[in-house]
């Protein structure tokens, strides 16, 4: 019970968020505040977004992706539109919310249902566009989550077990494997929270399995430059070293 009435007061919060600033502030309130803040925001949206190497698709992927992990609100209804304006899915988009509850926290993915719900709802999206929640699995690599459990079971069992059996059982063998997310794109959303949230520890491991998705050096390098102006600077800097290394450790 306590559960539930958690989750009910954090949709009714992001919810009264949204309902009092629905997207990105009109360029009137901007201005009045911070001229200069107006004039950079046309550059972002002018000239960032307009960037060949990543596609718009691409772009609200990353954007979605850094607005759930770091919880802000007030930008996700206008940014979920904008993505299935683009071309992503309302699978797509519940998936990514999905996969986020694991790379962000519960609440966080909480905040992100509220604002989607409404979007869902205004545009008459109901549940027989939405993957199921238990869909048939994508194949495994076995030799490659082999590899992975052992690493995982070698760092962190001595700590953890029950870490290490949810991170196999939940992640590697269930959520990763979910078809309504392409493998790159699910990638792209992990590695996007990663920055995002400054968690760059566990950049190399999913960057090297991105790149291995499909994704390529210059869609990856953009991700950063774009993450740059949705979650700060400093983000954007700390990536810098550790995409630098896995770029000069792989081969071509």
């Amino acid at each position: 019970m306590k559960l539930l009435a958690w989750t009910l007061l954090t949709c009714s919060l992001a919810s009264s968020a949204i309902a009092q600033g629905a997207g990105p502030a009109a360029t009137a309130d901007i201005s009045a505040v911070s001229p200069a803040l107006e004039k950079y925001r046309q550059r972002l949206f002018g000239e960032v977004w307009q960037r060949p190497d990543l596609s718009p698709r691409d772009r609200s992927v990353v954007t979605v992706a850094v607005l759930i992990a770091r919880n802000q609100p007030v930008e996700m209804p206008h940014h979920f539109a904008l993505a299935l304006d683009h071309g992503v899915t309302p699978a797509e988009l519940s998936e990514i919310i999905t996969h986020l509850a694991f790379y962000s926290g519960w609440g966080n993915a909480m905040t992100a249902v509220a604002a989607a719900s409404d979007l869902f709802a205004r545009r008459g999206i109901g549940a027989d566009q939405l993957p199921p929640a238990s869909p048939p699995l994508l194949p495994i690599d076995a030799a490659g989550e082999a590899d992975r459990a052992t690493r995982v079971q070698q760092s962190a069992g001595p700590v953890s077990p029950g870490l290490v059996q949810y991170t196999g059982d939940i992640l590697f063998k269930d959520l990763w494997l979910r078809p309504g997310l392409a493998p790159r794109d699910r990638s792209l959303v992990t590695v996007s929270s990663l920055i995002a949230l400054g968690q760059v520890a566990q950049m190399p491991f999913h960057l090297n399995r991105a790149m291995d998705n499909g994704l390529t050096k210059a869609q990856a390098a953009e991700v950063i430059a774009h993450i740059a102006f949705h979650a700060g600077w400093p983000n954007a800097f700390s990536a810098v070293p550790i995409a630098r290394e896995v770029f000069e450790r792989r081969p071509g």
